[in-house]
């Protein structure tokens, strides 16, 4: 499997639930070395999506190839290629750490020879292993759950909201396995509502809504595409006023400051008419993915750009 230029590809991927469309006609592909970012809200069909992509579901329609395989068809073949972090992780209480994860690896039928670093750098210590999976905190079975998607060195991983319960140190280590994944030639998909993790870590994304696609593009293009923030602060003291024609920019005032969100082909022209008023302090921010994401799902029909 290893060299395949396209990792995941998903061709008119349909699934519904009787009269109930999980997701429809889905088209995705996804490459090699990629941190590629899977957004939508709850209900728009990302977990129907990611249960076709690691074999849980059959699809009504389309088709799924993982590693070019099928993932229901091919499912033994793709085990040990793949590791998955499901968004809800169920684990056996009355096992241990240790014994969870050697069952774990024994079911996709893999060498783990990455178990014993990845437990020392996410904080699991081997008196953690040890004590069986009902005494874990929420945080200790989300690093169990990465430990056991990410020891038997796949060649993708699937990840769903996988920082949830993290700590800000071992969110920064989780980040840093991304980084030596992508380095070394592995593909991750990412789910996750924290947009700004996935700002930081994905080049490219695919947003769904309503189980249909919206879009897929680059993170730097979706922000591009958005209005800038300009953040004023006046100097004169007399708080709120009429800013004329840049009342069409949504002002938003806290005393002598206001923020304003344009639109990039009209920020020339906003900067040389806001800069005619008593103006102390003026910067300009690109929009962030969680803007872009909120004005996408503004737009009352969903459009797919490529």
């Amino acid at each position: 499997m290893a060299g395949t230029a396209t990792v995941i590809k998903l061709s008119s991927l349909t699934k519904r639930y009787g009269s109930t469309v999980g997701i429809e006609q889905l088209d995705i592909s996804v490459a090699s070395g990629e941190v590629f970012g899977f957004l939508g809200p709850n209900g728009a069909g990302k977990t129907t999506t990611i249960r076709c992509l690691v074999g849980l579901l059959r699809p009504t329609a389309g088709q799924v190839r993982v590693l070019g395989l099928d993932p229901v068809a091919d499912h033994r073949r793709l085990a040990s290629a793949l590791g998955y972090l499901p968004g809800e992780l169920r684990l056996y209480p009355e096992l241990t750490g240790h014994h969870t994860l050697r069952l774990l690896a024994d079911l996709q039928g893999a060498a783990t020879p990455r178990r014993g670093e990845l437990c020392d750098r996410l904080g699991l210590s081997p008196a953690d292993l040890g004590r069986t999976v009902l005494e874990y905190s929420r945080g200790m079975k989300q690093k169990l759950g990465l430990v056991q998607a990410l020891q038997h060195d796949p060649e993708l991983v699937i990840l769903d909201e996988p920082t949830e319960g993290l700590d800000p140190l071992v969110q920064e280590t989780f980040f840093e396995l991304l980084t030596e994944a992508t380095a070394a030639g592995r593909t991750v998909l990412l789910s996750s509502h924290v947009l700004p993790e996935v700002q930081r870590a994905c080049g490219r994304v695919a947003i769904v809504r309503a189980g249909r696609l919206v879009t897929v593009q680059t993170v730097a293009a979706l922000r591009e595409a958005r209005a800038r923030r300009v953040r004023l602060t006046f100097a004169d003291g007399l708080g709120p006023r009429p800013l004329g024609a840049a009342e069409r920019w949504s002002p938003r005032w806290d005393g002598d400051r206001v923020v304003l969100l344009v639109p990039p082909d009209e920020l020339v022209t906003a900067l040389r008419d806001l800069l005619t008023l008593p103006v102390a302090d003026l910067t300009v921010e690109e929009a962030g993915l969680d803007e872009a994401f909120l004005d996408l799902y503004r737009t009352p029909t969903p459009e797919v750009r490529p």
